[in-house]
């Protein structure tokens, strides 16, 4: 069955990019409704933005989605991802600016606000996308790759000439809570000299070391360090399953990352739903409920609300 929250889950904070102050609003929505964003700030008709895939615009730094009228909503992959984390599969999400506030840099405070409010059972089944045939798209050295899975699991490889990240290799598979667990906390991390020119050319405005994990060489320039050992790859997997939230549906795959950032897993996407002997929509059945991400832990969550 799908699911949507029982109540409605409010943030504040600022754009990690135009570094203005934004407030969120997270809202339970009917079936079949998707995810969609409310920018609330534009007084018109067309100010309703679906997370989708086909309407993400190119970024490199971020997800950016945009509709036809122009009405867009930028770094969408953390809320996204704790949305998809949480199953969480119709919500309206109102926004009073053009960013989704920053946070820590992870996606933990959506996700305790997700938990907090519980989730509501909708009568309805929920359709899922199966990836029936292996798709890869490839960009100088970075790859992203979706093969066939009876439930989402993720890989991911970094490789960073700074001493403090290196190389780093994670595989996990997203069901019941792993997601809450394992990436929910890790947050989006940079260079000191990328942070330098980012500010120089008037971006990440918003950005401290209290909302991310700034390296330099082999240190951690961050108060209190890493919370995890890996905490990059971490994150570029965090990113990677609020992305892959854009489909529309929870996705039967294995999804691979080398290199790959947000523009690439779009690419990825686009090249799947190009392709109709690819994939297939589906009824989930008991069973594959039961390997979903959050579903173990929404249940338990539900039962006790």
């Amino acid at each position: 069955m799908q699911h949507t929250l029982l109540s409605d889950i409010h943030f504040k904070g600022v754009g990690l990019h135009g570094g203005q102050p934004v407030s969120m609003t997270v809202k339970p929505a009917g079936a079949d409704r998707g995810i969609v964003f409310k920018r609330i700030d534009l007084k018109r008709a067309d100010n309703l933005i679906p997370a989708r895939w086909d309407l993400v615009t190119p970024s490199r730094l971020c997800t950016i989605i945009a509709n036809v009228a122009g009405s867009s909503v930028s770094t969408i992959e953390h809320i996204m991802a704790a949305l998809a984390g949480c199953g969480v599969h119709n919500a309206l999400i109102e926004i009073d600016g053009p960013e989704v506030p920053i946070m820590d840099g992870s996606s933990a405070e959506f996700v305790d606000g997700i938990l907090a409010a519980g989730l509501e059972v909708q009568g309805k089944p929920l359709p899922s996308i199966r990836v029936l045939k292996a798709i890869e798209v490839r960009e100088g050295e970075a790859i992203a790759r979706l093969m066939p899975s009876d439930h989402l699991e993720i890989d991911f490889h970094i490789d960073f000439v700074d001493q403090a990240i290196g190389q780093q290799h994670k595989t996990l598979t997203m069901s019941n809570g792993t997601f809450v667990r394992e990436l929910s906390d890790s947050r989006t991390f940079c260079r000191k000299a990328d942070v330098d020119m980012m500010i120089a050319n008037g971006l990440a405005l918003g950005g401290t070391m209290e909302n991310a994990v700034v390296f330099e060489g082999a240190q951690v320039l961050s108060p209190g360090g890493l919370r995890h050992s890996d905490e990059p790859v971490r994150h570029k997997m965090l990113d990677a399953m609020g992305d892959l939230a854009l489909a529309g549906a929870p996705l039967m795959a294995h999804y691979s990352g080398l290199r790959a950032g947000h523009a690439m897993t779009n690419k990825l996407l686009r090249a799947l739903f190009a392709d109709d002997t690819a994939w297939r929509e589906e009824i989930c059945s008991a069973q594959a409920v039961a390997q979903l991400p959050g579903a173990g832990l929404m249940l338990h969550r539900s039962a006790a609300a």
